[in-house]
């Protein structure tokens, strides 16, 4: 894993001038901020995720009680202390710290973010989410057309389950869109989820690592998501996809996975650890022959043990006009339909240009009362079965 990768939006205060230029080198991503010692006595695990200390900028007393200080606050963050010359003085007092390290100068741009790495997983062991034995429920949403709302819904669906479930971290909302998903767009969020450091090495995945990635959106919604990168499918391996899902589910209450529309090597494997998969459809001809298409491949591709629901999006009121009705539409797809949202652009628009779910932007709107009625109905329906659970395992 590059250390880019895993300090991207990650909070760093840097103590002494020297340590400015390991902003454009191994803290590269991280939002560095430098400042002069007292900083340190202040500094709280809430408002930054590590310190990095020049103990040659200090002088050793200064250093030490400041250390110390540091030692009886009761949220302090990892310290990594490095420098030519460290005083006994000054070690001691750092090793009072649950979470420290030490590195002597010269060092390489390796070595520095091996430390890095070693803190912040820890640091992230400390504060992953645990999901209770089994509890974890999973949901698919995956688009028929492009253009069809399934990210929306994904992301709206996901924000649901959050303010219905309460709980600190208790979602985890997955944008599978590797090479330009835009969930972290909508949710005006900064995507750190890089699967392709990890190449065969996947199993090196754990809750500590998964944190590392994850981008908080509220206390009770967490978003993977990657950055854009046009060759990712490519790069990354079936087995990282499969392992981030696996450790998603351990930790988290709810996984929401936003799918690909077109099928990946690992996309009928995700599919078969799910409670719920959700087809998402417009009310175009087209769009609802593509959705019955859709559901019929997965429901063959898993020998008929999932059987997709599909969702209408974007339903407006009419006595006149082409688009077709429910009624009408569920005729066109042979089945029924699970639900429907309702069209309202006015609000889609304003919380996708502002960044954030339109249940925060616009909590009355029609499409945040659809979705709360579908997530109620679907919560109802039980935790996913022993099979579904094995299945991914596997």
């Amino acid at each position: 894993m590059t250390s880019s990768s895993l300090l991207t939006g990650r909070r760093v205060l840097a103590l002494g001038e020297a340590l400015k230029a390991l902003a454009e080198g191994p803290l590269f991503g991280a939002v560095v901020e430098t400042a002069a010692l007292e900083r340190l006595t202040t500094a709280r695990a809430t408002d930054c995720d590590l310190v990095v200390v020049d103990a040659n900028a200090w002088e050793a007393p200064a250093l030490a009680a400041a250390l110390q200080s540091l030692s009886a606050n009761p949220e302090p963050p990892p310290v990594l202390l490095v420098g030519e010359r460290l005083p006994t003085t000054v070690v001691r007092n750092l090793l009072r710290l649950e979470r420290s390290d030490v590195l002597e100068a010269p060092f390489s741009p390796d070595q520095f973010s091996a430390a890095v790495a070693g803190l912040l997983a820890v640091a992230q062991a400390a504060v992953a989410p645990t999901a209770p034995a089994g509890a974890s429920r999973c949901w698919a949403v995956s688009g028929a057309v492009g253009g069809a709302g399934a990210t929306t819904l994904a992301v709206e669906i996901a924000t649901a389950l959050a303010a219905r479930s309460g709980k600190d971290k208790s979602v985890c909302l997955i944008d599978l869109n590797l090479a330009d998903g835009v969930a972290a767009a909508y949710l005006g969020a900064q995507p750190a989820l890089r699967l392709g450091d990890f190449g065969t090495a996947a199993d090196r995945i754990d809750a500590a690592i998964l944190q590392a990635f994850v981008t908080p959106v509220s206390k009770q919604l967490d978003l993977l998501a990657s950055p854009r990168q046009p060759d990712a499918f490519d790069a990354v391996s079936r087995e990282a996809v499969l392992r981030v899902l696996d450790v998603a589910c351990e930790c988290y209450e709810w996984v929401i996975l936003d799918m690909p529309r077109h099928r990946r090597p690992w996309t009928l494997e995700a599919l078969s650890g799910c409670d719920e998969v959700l087809v998402v459809s417009e009310l175009t001809v087209p769009a609802l022959i593509a959705a019955r298409s859709l559901a019929d491949e997965i429901e063959q591709g898993l020998d008929g043990q999932r059987k997709p629901r599909i969702v209408l999006n974007r339903l407006a009121s009419r006595m006149f006009g082409p688009a077709p009705s429910m009624a009408e539409a569920e005729r066109a797809l042979g089945r029924k339909a699970e639900a429907g949202v309702s069209s309202d652009w006015e609000a889609a628009a304003a919380s996708a240009n502002l960044g954030g779910p339109i249940a925060h932007h616009r909590p009355k709107s029609k499409i945040v009362k659809d979705v709360a009625a579908l997530v109620e109905r679907l919560a109802a329906g039980g935790a996913r079965t022993d099979a579904a659970a094995s299945k991914r395992a596997a």
